[in-house]
């Protein structure tokens, strides 16, 4: 017997193809204009099966909003991948470094922005889930894997959720600078030279032992007329 295998990727499945479709035509509709006749049109099934998916509109995009920008990043946090990296933090910063650019060159990000920008003020619900919910989980994801890394010794920190903070600001000013404000995306290959160039000043700023190279550096006679530690 002949056993046929194939190497091309699964079809999406209905839902998806939803999803995809929604996202779309909330980008170009936005959605209030986007109407539940014409996702099932570009989906290619009858109006009525939409709802064997979804209970309507309001649930497809808050589904598309649970599966795109801080909610894909806080689930990429609980990967294995990422568990591998708990001891070292170098390759973890660059790690989601480097998955946050390709999230930034997919075009379905750059649409779910501009539906996620527009909408999250008029639809109830969705400005607590998306503001509160996903980016607190990933607030505190990123917090427990630094405070991780300060309690093994590798890095120096006074507060391992200021540290994730500062982390990640850095990372949302690159995209702000290269996928935001421009014309047009910067090349690739700029976006990650400012990656690379972030990353080493970062991670100089929590180096272990930071904290006692101050020390030693402290001007001779600081601690003049102080009672001595015991």
């Amino acid at each position: 017997m002949v056993v046929h295998t194939s190497t091309a990727a699964a079809a999406p499945t209905t839902r998806e193809r939803i999803l995809t479709e929604a996202l779309n035509l909330f980008a170009q509709s936005g959605y209030g204009g986007a109407s539940m006749r014409e996702l099932a049109r570009r989906v290619g099934i009858r109006e009525s099966s939409l709802y064997n998916h979804f209970p309507g509109k309001a649930a497809i995009l808050e589904a598309i909003v649970a599966e795109h920008g801080p909610a894909s990043s806080a689930s990429r946090l609980e990967e294995p991948r990422y568990k591998q990296l708990a001891r070292q933090p170098a390759a973890f910063c660059r790690q989601f470094a480097l998955d946050l650019v390709e999230q930034w060159s997919d075009p379905r990000e750059h649409q779910f922005q501009k539906v996620i920008t527009a909408e999250r003020n008029r639809v109830p619900g969705i400005r607590a889930k998306f503001a509160d919910h996903f980016y607190a989980r990933e607030q505190s994801l990123m917090t427990d894997y630094f405070r991780g890394f300060a309690l093994a010794g590798l890095v120096s920190t006074p507060d391992p959720r200021e540290t994730a903070r500062l982390f990640a600001a850095g990372l949302i000013y690159i995209r702000l600078e290269h996928y935001v404000m421009g014309a047009a995306p910067s090349p690739r290959a700029k976006v990650l030279e400012a990656i690379d160039r972030y990353l080493a000043f970062f991670l100089s700023l929590i180096a272990a032992g930071g904290e006692t190279d101050n020390k030693k550096r402290k001007p001779k006679g600081e601690n003049r007329g102080k009672a001595a530690s015991d």
